[in-house]
């Protein structure tokens, strides 16, 4: 503390640009806590994947369907204490860009299956008694502005009505929320029997089944007994984790994380330069200065510690500031409009923006710092 003063009053010399470097690096905190968020956004149905939850498709493809009837012999397994079928949908909603996931599903077992969605008694029963009855997530509802009993259109994509039509209509009778912050609110459900009974074709046919295992430990040798039992078979299966199925899809597009991770590395390495070019600026200007600081008792180790200060002290509060930016930015909501299904900031990433604050602070100060500490104050005074 009693080289505040010091420190201060070295930064404020050049205001502009120390206001400058300020700013690049609270850009780059900027930057950091919506890179975070999107990679959030794309893991967090792994995190809240459950662990005792396995996934069964087609072994060829997810666009494949499997027979209905497979999830009474899936239910016969040793090991499996309940199955679920879903079917993707993949519908619009009034133009192509308004997407989001539409999954017929037996109501009764919904709940049972995925207990991090919670929805009141009263919608429950309303979904029970509506057959084109809908429940939505509350970041879906909020972002398209729905209430309940508004009759939602939607226009098919893949499954044409018997009637040759292509609307779908629906009636919003329930709102889910999360049991957990990372949970996806952005899904919409509708009763499976409405939909096998109206669509044109592949009625008796399902997309993939969710199936709990009784023992977490024990998942992959249930989920290789579910694929010898059809193995041979017309619809031969795919068992995996549901976080490992989850995972498959946001790679489609690539590898969200190594992406992310590339352009975090390479805006904080052009940081680095730019306050390491700033502390170095910094040092060489009062190199005088260091010297009669030493002249008149300052160890090697205080010029260090000082140098340091200041570096601390420029990445420290443009890191806090862009930090806190982001965090109030990222709570605003998706800046999309709601195409990722959850965005957020963690906590812990916001711990990991300050661990980076000090790692960039020793990083950027410790070559200049290193050049102060080994001045000669004979040499220094000659410059």
């Amino acid at each position: 503390m009693k080289y505040f003063y010091l420190i201060f009053s070295s930064l404020k010399r050049k205001k502009i640009r120390t206001g400058l470097t300020v700013l690049s690096i609270v850009v780059a905190f900027v930057l950091f806590g919506y890179l975070t968020a999107i990679r959030q956004a794309f893991d967090a149905g792994v995190e809240v994947a459950g662990a005792d939850r396995l996934i069964v498709r087609h072994k060829v493809s997810i666009i494949q369907l499997l027979p209905e009837a497979y999830e009474t012999r899936i239910e016969q397994i040793e090991g499996v204490d309940n199955a679920v079928h879903s079917t993707w949908f993949g519908g619009i909603y009034q133009e192509p860009k308004n997407f989001f996931s539409q999954i017929p599903m037996e109501p009764e077992e919904l709940f049972d299956m995925y207990p991090e969605y919670i929805l009141s008694d009263e919608h429950k029963a309303a979904w029970l008694e509506t057959r084109s009855g809908v429940i939505a997530g509350r970041g879906l509802v909020e972002r398209f502005g729905w209430k309940l009993g508004d009759r939602i259109p939607i226009n098919a994509t893949i499954w044409i009505k018997k009637d040759g039509g292509r609307t779908w209509e629906f009636d919003l009778v329930g709102i889910y929320d999360g049991a957990e912050k990372g949970t996806d609110t952005s899904q919409f459900f509708f009763r499976y029997d409405f939909f096998d009974e109206t669509r044109a074709g592949g009625t008796g046919q399902v997309g993939w089944y969710t199936v709990r295992v009784t023992d977490p430990d024990k998942a992959a040798e249930v989920a290789a007994a579910i694929d010898a039992g059809f193995a041979n078979s017309a619809a031969e299966t795919k068992a995996e984790p549901e976080g490992a199925f989850v995972q498959g899809f946001a790679n489609q597009i690539g590898n969200i994380g190594f992406i992310i991770m590339s352009i975090m590395s390479a805006v904080f390495f052009t940081i680095l330069l730019v306050a390491g070019n700033t502390m170095a600026y910094t040092v060489r200007e009062r190199t005088n200065e260091l010297a009669v600081l030493k002249a008149i008792g300052f160890t090697d180790r205080g010029v260090l510690g000082l140098v340091l200060g200041e570096s601390f002290a420029l990445t420290f509060v443009g890191g806090s500031i862009g930090l806190g930016l982001a965090w109030l930015l990222v709570s605003t909501g998706d800046p999309t409009g709601g195409s990722f299904p959850v965005f957020y900031l963690p906590t812990r990433d916001l711990f990991f923006g300050f661990l980076l604050i000090a790692v960039m602070a020793v990083v950027a100060g410790l070559i200049p710092a290193l050049q102060a500490q080994k001045l000669q104050i004979a040499d220094a005074l000659r410059r």
